[in-house]
C-alpha cells in the first residue's frame, strides 16, 4: 500500500477518493501475487488536460510496471479490473502507454457543492501540517523611516503565506526582527539629532549620508519641544575635527561614523540613548501602526538588542525576545563557534571560517574593538529560533540578500544546528509606476513613496491583491492606474464584482417575491448538469487543494489566480443563464451553487488579506 503521508493529492476530496480505489486495488494485486509486496510508490492523480480524457488521470501503472516486471499497459489492465465499484465513477478508460483516466459521474461533483455549504468558513481548510511549528519572519525593516512600497509587497507575501500555512494546519508564530543595534540606527540618532540642533539655531551642512525625509525633521521637532535646548552643542565644536564629507572631496562614511562618534561623546550615553531610543520608537510605532492598518499582525516584535543586551526592551512591552540570565544569545553564539573550531583570531578580530561551507572569504564575527558584528548577531538570532523549537523557520528578505543566505545556513551548521530547518525566502521589491513613469524610492535620501501612501491611493484591497501576483522571486511592476480602476482588467475588482454580484442576485430575489429554500436546492443538486454549472462546481472542488499547494510550495500567487479564474467561471455563468426562474427545484439548486461559490470567494479574499464587499 503507498504510504499516505506522501500523497501528492493535495485537498481535493474527489483525488482522494480515487487514491483510495487505486489502494484497494494495488492491495488486491499484491495479495494474489500479481504485484510485488513493498513497491513503496506515491499513488498521483493529475487533472486531465482535456475533458476527451476524463476528468483525472493517474500515471501509477508507469510508475510500477519495472517493479512488477510488465508492460505498463498490462498493468494498468489488471489495476482497472481490480479497482472497487465507486457511484462517483462512471468510466475508467486505459490511455497512451498505460495512463488511467477516470471519468466521474456529475453527482460526484455535486456533493462539493452540500460540502461547502456545510463547512461555511472552514471549507478549504485541513491538517496538512499536523500542528508543526513554523515561524514566519518578514518585513523586519530596518526602523529608519517609513515603510515604503517595496516593503508593502513582503508585507503582504509574508502575512498570506503565514495565512495559508495556518489555514493547512500549521501552527503559525509571525515575528518582526527589529534591527535596532546597527550603524544604520546610529545614522538615524545623528541624524535626529542634527535636525534638532538645526532648531536650536545651529547652523551646518547637513551630511550627505545622514537620513533626509521630512519624518526625521518631525523627531527632531519633538525632541526640541520636549527638551528645549538640553542637548544644544555648538556646531564649531560639533564638527571641530571631523573628517570632510563628500561634497568637500572627503568619504561620507568617514564623515557620518565620525559625527556619531562626536555625538555620543558630547551627549554622553544616558542623553545619546534618549534621542536614539526617541527615533526608534517613533518610527517604530509608525511601521507597526502602518502594517496593522494594513492588516498585518505580529505575535511577537523581536528586538535585535535583546541578543546583546539582556533585559533591554527600549521600554516597548510588546517587544521580546531576550534572554534575561547567564550569556547573551549572542555570546552563546560565539562560544559555540569557538568550540565547533570554526573561528580564528587574526589581526585582532575574530573571524568565521565560512569558506569550509563555500563561502568566496571568511567573514568577521567580532570586530578588533570587541564589538560583534550585524552577521554575528544574524547567527545568534537563528540560533534562538531554532532553540524555541520551531521545526521550520522561513526567513523572508529583499532579494539583495541572496549571498546571505548560504552564510547563514552555514554558521547554523557550523554551531551544530540543522540549516535545513531554515528556509529563505527572497522577494524582488515592486516597482511602482503611475501614468506609465517610474517612481523613484531612496530612504536615505527621503524621496520615496509610502506604504500608507499606496494604501490610501488605490487601497488595501487593491494592494494586498497586487502584491501577491507574482512569485516572490519575480520582479514586479505595480500599475498605480489599473488597480484604481474599475474594469475588468484590474484582478481584485474582477474577484470582488463576482462576491458582490451573487449578493446582487438575492436582493433580485426578494424583489421578485422569490425565496431561497436551500434544503429544496440540496434535494435537486441533479439539476445542476450545464456545462457552465458543472464547470464552475469543479472549479470549486479545485479550492482545497489550491490551498494545499499554494502552501506547501510557499506560492501565494496560486491562490490569487485561482480566485480570478473561478470569478470568470461564475462571470460566464452569470452571463449564460437565468438564476431566478419560475421552476423552484432549478432556482434553489443555483441560488444554493452560488451561495458556495459566494463562500470560497470569501474565504480565500480573506486569506489574501482583502474583503469581500456585498455590494460595488
Amino acid at each position: 500500500m503507498p504510504d499516505a503521508e506522501t500523497t501528492n493529492n493535495f485537498g481535493h476530496p474527489l483525488k482522494h477518493h480515487i487514491e483510495n480505489l487505486i489502494a484497494s486495488a494495488l492491495a488486491g494485486l499484491e495479495a494474489t501475487g500479481a504485484l510485488p509486496l513493498n513497491h513503496g510508490a506515491t499513488i498521483t492523480i493529475d487533472h486531465t488536460k482535456t475533458k476527451g480524457h476524463g476528468d483525472f488521470a493517474c500515471n501509477i501503472a508507469l510508475v510500477l510496471a519495472k517493479h512488477a516486471r510488465v508492460k505498463p499497459r498490462e498493468l494498468a489492465e489488471k489495476i482497472v479490473k481490480a479497482l472497487p465499484a465507486s457511484e462517483k465513477i462512471v468510466k475508467v478508460e486505459i490511455a497512451g502507454p498505460g495512463f488511467i483516466n477516470f471519468f466521474l459521474s456529475a453527482d460526484a461533483y455535486h456533493t462539493v457543492v452540500r460540502e461547502i455549504l456545510e463547512k461555511r468558513e472552514t471549507f478549504g481548510r485541513s491538517q496538512m501540517g499536523a500542528g508543526r511549528k513554523v515561524q514566519v519572519e518578514f518585513v523586519s525593516a530596518n526602523p529608519t523611516g517609513p515603510l515604503h512600497v517595496g516593503h508593502g509587497r513582503g508585507a503582504a507575501y509574508g502575512a498570506t503565506l503565514a495565512n495559508l500555512l495556518d489555514a493547512v494546519g500549521f501552527q503559525v508564530h509571525r515575528e518582526y526582527y527589529i534591527n535596532d543595534a546597527g550603524r544604520q540606527m546610529d545614522i538615524l540618532a545623528t541624524s535626529v539629532w542634527l535636525r534638532y540642533l538645526e532648531l536650536c539655531g545651529e547652523r551646518f551642512d547637513f551630511p550627505v549620508n545622514g537620513y533626509k525625509g521630512d519624518y526625521v525633521y518631525d523627531i527632531g521637532a519633538t525632541l526640541h519641544r520636549e527638551n528645549g535646548d538640553k542637548y544644544r552643542h555648538a556646531s564649531a565644536k560639533i564638527f571641530e575635527n571631523i573628517p570632510p564629507d563628500e561634497p568637500q572631496g572627503g568619504d561620507k562614511e568617514t564623515h557620518i561614523d565620525a559625527l556619531i562618534e562626536r555625538a555620543k561623546s558630547l551627549l554622553g550615553t544616558a542623553a545619546y540613548r534618549k534621542v536614539f531610543d526617541l527615533g526608534l520608537q517613533v518610527i517604530l510605532d509608525d511601521i507597526r501602526q502602518d502594517l496593522e492598518e494594513f492588516g498585518v499582525t505580529y505575535d511577537q516584535w523581536f528586538s535585535e538588542r535583546s541578543l546583546i543586551e539582556p533585559g533591554d526592551t527600549q521600554g516597548s512591552a510588546s517587544v521580546a525576545g531576550d534572554r534575561t540570565s547567564g550569556a547573551t544569545a549572542a555570546e552563546r553564539a560565539i562560544e559555540r563557534l569557538k568550540k565547533s573550531g570554526h573561528v580564528y583570531e587574526k589581526e585582532g578580530a575574530l573571524w568565521f571560517r565560512s569558506t569550509d561551507y563555500g563561502d568566496e572569504k571568511d567573514r568577521v564575527v567580532v570586530r578588533e574593538n570587541g564589538q560583534k558584528t550585524y552577521f554575528a548577531h544574524d547567527i545568534a538570532y537563528h540560533m534562538d529560533k531554532l532553540e524555541r523549537g520551531y521545526d521550520q523557520v522561513i526567513d523572508i528578505w529583499g532579494a539583495d540578500h541572496h549571498g546571505y543566505v548560504p552564510r547563514v545556513k552555514a554558521a547554523l551548521a557550523a554551531i551544530g544546528d540543522d540549516p535545513e530547518r531554515l528556509h529563505v525566502l527572497l522577494v524582488q521589491f515592486a516597482i511602482l509606476y503611475k501614468g506609465g513613469e517610474r517612481m523613484q524610492m531612496s530612504t536615505r535620501s527621503g524621496e520615496f513613496v509610502t506604504l500608507r501612501e499606496l494604501r490610501r491611493e488605490v487601497g488595501n484591497d487593491a494592494a494586498r491583491f497586487f502584491y501577491v501576483l507574482r512569485r516572490c522571486e519575480q520582479h514586479m511592476d505595480f500599475d498605480l492606474d489599473l488597480a484604481k480602476s474599475q474594469s475588468n482588467d484590474n484582478p481584485v475588482f474582477y474577484v470582488q464584482y463576482a462576491h458582490a454580484r451573487i449578493y446582487s442576485v438575492f436582493r433580485q430575489m426578494k424583489e421578485k417575491g422569490f425565496r431561497h429554500d436551500p434544503a429544496n436546492g440540496d434535494r435537486h443538486l441533479a439539476r445542476l448538469t450545464e456545462p457552465h454549472e458543472l464547470a464552475l462546481i469543479q472549479r470549486l472542488a479545485r479550492y482545497p487543494e489550491v490551498l494545499e499547494a499554494a502552501a506547501q510550495v510557499h506560492e501565494p500567487h496560486q491562490l490569487a489566480y485561482y480566485l480570478r479564474e473561478l470569478a470568470y467561471d461564475f462571470h460566464t455563468y452569470y452571463g449564460a443563464h437565468t438564476f431566478l426562474v419560475e421552476d423552484a427545484a432549478v432556482r434553489d439548486a443555483r441560488l444554493n451553487l452560488i451561495v458556495a461559490t459566494r463562500q470560497v470567494i470569501a474565504n480565500g479574499l480573506k486569506l489574501l488579506g482583502v474583503s469581500a464587499p456585498e455590494s460595488m
